[in-house]
């Protein structure tokens, strides 16, 4: 009998230590942080343990993707009507409330706007065109649960001013969505090589000397230089300044021989080749027919050059050369 009483007893303070327990562990206690859903913070998203007062609001939501906080006393308040006892706030004195978001960038606003323009106005590829809006188009951010992505529903573009109207159809919440106007310029656009620097005639381009830019196609001709490539090493054919886009017929190939330059004169006969000093009535670059003055027979030639300070006379007739000293 005592030892049915001692086994008895012994449940009984086992049960008491465990009723004890269980509140101790399940006691509510507020959370250092919150993520939220949606544009109401309830009990639950701030406290543990809550329970069934877990879903009621209590607070409204930062703005989407916005972070804010809560004083642990005003969370204690806004608990008291709802029977929540012993809120245990630890060493809190305030929450940080977090409203998750979706975010699109402004970025794919302005891709699906180009690729909409591409391809109902004819704009030549999506690359080529450039968006430009009437006002600053930020990051839009929409509820986390957001599905699908903007739709151009409606799209206007006058092709003499550039300007356009569009209207795009966005996801607003997991089965909503909504409407978003803008306006603003596009122009279809080509690359082009412009200065950096003023350059004068005969100067060789060198590659820090350019830059590639877009310009709008409407402003610029078909001759003008589409790549780098295409001027470096060639010299300006005249006096340049700086940002004006480059043409074809601005450039040529840097002169081999300057102005007034004592060059050597090659006579090729056949057989026989003569050199003798000359000097050159005018530039030119490799290829380039120009006069030079003789220095022995002070007679004015035309030759083609061929090399830095080298001109070449080429003739059938041996005797123009019959006066001239043997080649060194």
């Amino acid at each position: 009998m005592i030892r049915k009483l001692i086994v008895a007893a012994t449940a009984l303070l086992a049960l008491g230590a465990a009723a004890t327990a269980a509140p101790d562990q399940e006691r509510p206690k507020l959370k250092p942080e919150a993520t939220v859903t949606g544009n109401i913070v309830r009990i639950g998203d701030l406290v543990e343990h809550a329970g069934i007062v877990a879903k009621v609001p209590i607070f409204r939501a930062p703005d989407l993707g916005s972070t804010g906080t809560v004083s642990a006393e005003a969370v204690i308040e806004a608990v008291r009507n709802h029977a929540l006892i012993g809120l245990d706030t630890g060493d809190l004195s305030e929450v940080v409330v977090t409203r998750a978001s979706r975010v699109i960038p402004a970025k794919d606003i302005e891709e699906r706007v180009a690729q909409a323009l591409s391809a109902q106005y004819a704009l030549g590829p999506r690359q080529d065109i450039v968006v430009n809006f009437d006002r600053e188009l930020r990051t839009i951010q929409v509820e986390s649960t957001t599905k699908g992505e903007p739709r151009v529903a409606y799209l206007n573009y006058d092709s003499r001013s550039g300007r356009f109207d569009v209207t795009l159809d966005m996801p607003t919440g997991a089965t909503t969505r909504g409407t978003l106007q803008l306006s603003g310029r596009a122009a279809a656009t080509a690359e082009v090589v412009t200065l950096i620097r003023p350059l004068e005639r005969g100067e060789v381009i060198k590659s820090t000397d350019v830059l590639i830019e877009r310009r709008p196609r409407a402003e610029i001709g078909r001759d003008l230089v589409g790549k780098a490539e295409q001027a470096v090493g060639l010299a300006a054919r005249a006096p340049m300044q700086p940002g004006r886009p480059l043409r074809v017929a601005d450039l040529m190939k840097p002169e081999l021989v300057q102005r007034n330059e004592t060059v050597t004169l090659v006579y090729e006969v056949p057989g026989i080749t003569l050199t003798v000093r000359g000097k050159a009535a005018e530039g030119g670059a490799e290829g380039d027919v120009i006069s030079v003055l003789n220095e022995q027979s002070k007679r004015t030639v035309q030759g083609v050059v061929v090399g830095p300070g080298r001109v070449i006379i080429s003739t059938g007739s041996p005797r123009l050369a019959a006066n001239l000293p043997p080649s060194r």
